[in-house]
């Protein structure tokens, strides 16, 4: 049985001897600067290489003590390239007598959802068409020079302006589901091509930050909906969702804001100011602080375009009114479209469920139709192109309906309804919780402990 003083040891010779470990000494090492995790049965230790990881440092954080095959899987195409990177990390493996799965997971509903990805591999589900990506940028390039040859013809009119406007919010809109795309690397077969054209997307037409967007997104892709592991749950000290984290936060008067009582200004702060304020800013320093200077230039290269078109009919003044309500009409895009497949569903503590599992009990899906698939982007499988995803979906279904795992689906409309009803019995949900929400709290806190 190896010991994690030994890891050091183990790593560095050609030849060195790797141990054989328990799932109960893999959990010790959870901690910043000791963190194990498990991958088709071996273990690494990536207390050091989190610092360097593509994906961010937290992302690896979170699956520390922990099975991270099927994340591993979900978030790298090219896995041979990522196995050959990871061998200096690897330190042992399971014993035999190990399951291959943590925590009590359902292994047989592990292995089917593996050997269901394998036959969508094997059926071209994860092939990409080019013309649809293509086209995809070109309607956003369209739409762009439509708005500026609008204001180059017609004028500065106000019905002219809010028609500008209009398009170009939808312009930034798709660039924003196009940027993801790529961000997934889902879209060429070179990681470095879909990162170079994710920083274009992002950066030249959104005027944001391609190592922002991804600290952030990949750890709601590999733990959505869980408190203190997706950023999307706690926007930026405004909101905090769930029926539990609002009651918390609210009576424990934890940082700024009466938690509690969100439901009276979430629609009048929420949606309108997301972007163009609480992103806007957080971007911008997230690049300074971080030394995102790449990022910086892309992103700067957006305001130098924007300003040279615009500045010339509207002047400075008005030039940044028009930006501004440009990013208040994307942000309630951008918020009623993320939020109606999460906020209802289930959001709580770590409940370490396999992957399948936890994907569906935090996300609802809705009904496909080709101006949804133009309109809204969900994903279960981050590496599929999304021209494909539909195909994957009765696969989906047929595999839940046997383990029985709740596979929602909506129409559009249900879903909006949804986050209106759920938002404005945020209220009630605190009257109705906190005594639940105590007992639980008390039982978390002695499992913790």
């Amino acid at each position: 049985m190896g010991g994690g003083g030994q890891q050091t040891d183990r790593i560095t010779g050609t030849n060195a001897r790797f141990s054989t470990y328990t799932w109960e000494e893999v959990q010790k090492h959870t901690k910043s600067g000791d963190q194990w995790i498990v991958v088709e049965r071996k273990v690494y230790n990536v207390s050091q290489w989190v610092k360097r990881h593509p994906g961010g440092l937290r992302i690896i954080g979170h699956y520390a003590g922990e099975d991270a095959t099927e994340a591993f899987t979900a978030f790298h195409p090219d896995l041979p390239l990522v196995r050959k990177y990871m061998k200096p990390l690897l330190i042992g493996e399971l014993e035999a007598s190990e399951p291959s799965q943590d925590r009590q997971k359902n292994a047989a509903l592990v292995e089917d959802f593996r050997a269901l990805r394998e036959r969508l591999e094997a059926e071209g589900c994860f092939k990409t068409q080019p013309l649809f990506f293509l086209l995809h940028l070109g309607h956003i390039l369209l739409l762009e020079v439509i708005a500026l040859m609008l204001v180059w013809y017609f004028g500065t009119g106000w019905i002219n302006t809010a028609i500008v406007a209009v398009l170009m919010a939808t312009a930034q809109s798709q660039a924003g589901w196009l940027q993801h795309d790529f961000g997934h690397l889902s879209v060429c077969k070179s990681s470095r091509w879909n990162h170079l054209v994710h920083k274009f997307v992002i950066g030249h037409l959104k005027g944001a930050s391609a190592g922002w967007w991804n600290h952030r997104h990949f750890q709601h892709h590999a733990k959505p909906n869980v408190f203190k592991k997706d950023p999307d749950v706690n926007m930026l000290n405004m909101f905090v969702v769930g029926k539990v984290q609002p009651v918390e936060y609210g009576v424990k008067k934890v940082k700024h804001l009466p938690y509690n009582h969100q439901h009276k200004y979430f629609f009048f702060v929420g949606p309108p100011l997301l972007i163009p304020v609480f992103f806007q800013f957080q971007i911008f320093h997230n690049m300074v602080s971080h030394g995102l200077w790449v990022d910086l230039v892309w992103c700067i290269s957006y305001y130098v375009r924007y300003f040279l078109c615009y500045t010339q009919f509207y002047g400075l003044f008005w030039a940044v009114i028009l930006f501004n309500f440009v990013r208040f009409m994307e942000s309630h895009w951008f918020v009623w479209v993320t939020q109606m497949s999460h906020i209802p569903m289930n959001i709580d503590y770590e409940k370490h469920q396999d992957w399948l599992s936890m994907q569906l009990v935090a996300t609802c899906n809705i009904e496909q139709s080709a101006f949804n698939d133009w309109f809204i982007y969900l994903r279960l499988f981050p590496t599929m192109p999304r021209h494909n995803y539909w195909r994957a979906a009765p696969h989906v279904r047929a595999l839940c309906d046997k383990y029985g795992v709740k596979y929602q689906e909506k129409t559009l409309y249900g879903a909006f309804a949804d986050i209106i009803r759920y938002n404005t019995n945020l209220k009630s949900h605190g009257f109705t919780f906190k005594k639940s929400f105590c007992s639980e709290l008390f039982l978390y806190n002695m499992k913790q402990h």
